[in-house]
């Protein structure tokens, strides 16, 4: 009789480890299949990404071509053309909508819309003072950048940033390397105009 209960006791721990195992095997599963999730996940807004600056790269060339100096030296018949074509892209273009969020902490929130500010700021003033705009832009994105800049840092500016998310950090340098490239072209016309003027303005005194 006691060797039957010995049996059962025996037999009930063992049915308990079974069922203890079988959770463990469960639950590591279920472990596996979420880790694998996380790594489509971030694949997913990897890609996401890529897609996004992918659309910004297309609209800032678009946006290039229709205000450079090649649009202007053509004839009045294909410059419409052009423009209605590259109208259309630009149409195409943005109505491709994509966002990829970010989550942020009250401190990384307050973060940004200080950097966001900041880069308002400059980009504001750039048409009244373009060369002095770009030289606080390459102080600014100095600070975004590991390796030494060969410009002063804004060390202000530094601070913030590093307060922000990662993904709003890399955002941040981005936009500050689409208004340094806007700037150097937009420099580049003007030079581009002058040089015409000038070009001009000797011909027509040559003729007198």
């Amino acid at each position: 009789m006691a060797q039957a209960k010995i049996h059962a006791k025996m037999n009930e721990v063992q049915g308990k480890f079974s069922r203890t195992l079988s959770m463990a095997d469960r639950s590591g599963r279920l472990l596996e299949s979420l880790d694998q999730l996380e790594m489509r996940v971030e694949a997913l807004r990897e890609a996401a990404a890529a897609i996004e600056q992918e659309r910004e790269s297309i609209l800032e060339t678009v946006q290039s071509i229709q205000n450079g100096q090649e649009m202007r030296d053509i004839s009045a018949g294909e410059r419409e053309e052009l423009t209605l074509t590259a109208d259309r892209l630009m149409g195409r273009t943005l109505s491709v909508e994509i966002s990829v969020g970010t989550i942020r902490n009250p401190q990384q929130e307050d973060a940004l819309h200080k950097a966001i500010s900041i880069i308002d700021e400059i980009a504001a003033k750039l048409l009244d003072d373009m060369c002095g705009g770009r030289q606080r832009l390459m102080a600014l994105h100095a600070a975004c950048v590991s390796e030494a800049p060969p410009v002063p840092i804004d060390q202000k500016f530094q601070a913030i940033v590093i307060s922000c998310a990662l993904e709003d950090q890399k955002k941040i340098k981005r936009r500050l390397e689409t208004l340094l490239r806007n700037v150097g072209n937009a420099e580049r016309n003007i030079k581009i105009m002058d040089n015409q003027k000038l070009d001009e303005s000797k011909a027509a005194n040559g003729n007198h």
